[in-house]
């Protein structure tokens, strides 16, 4: 069973904006983007750095240092220098409005 925790609310996610977020430990970037919100590991899986300093795009987020773009949904690299994906983590929305509350599970419980 997956553990939720609250991390935003709709409002505070702008359209096509990464916004990094911290989710027991583990750094998150979140996106908004064609009516979805998504949840992607915030660190390049071929450099160091941060995800969320990136541009996203047609449902994925480039990396900043070396141009990599990651699919928000899957995770995978859609080209080089990256080879490996990074984790994408599943979001729920609890309530309407610009106040919904954006929730992501980074763990699972068995």
């Amino acid at each position: 069973m997956s553990v939720y925790v609250a991390v935003a609310s709709l409002a505070e996610l702008e359209e096509d904006t990464p916004k990094r977020v911290d989710v027991d430990g583990t750094p998150v970037s979140l996106v908004r983007t064609g009516g979805e919100v998504f949840a992607i590991n915030d660190i390049c899986s071929h450099a160091n750095v941060s995800l969320s300093e990136g541009e996203v795009e047609d449902c994925a987020i480039e990396c900043w240092l070396h141009g990599s773009s990651f699919d928000l949904r899957t995770g995978r690299p859609s080209g080089l220098p990256a080879t490996r994906p990074v984790p994408v983590y599943p979001v729920k929305i609890e309530g309407d409005g610009p106040d919904a509350a954006v929730l992501v599970s980074v763990t699972q419980e068995s």
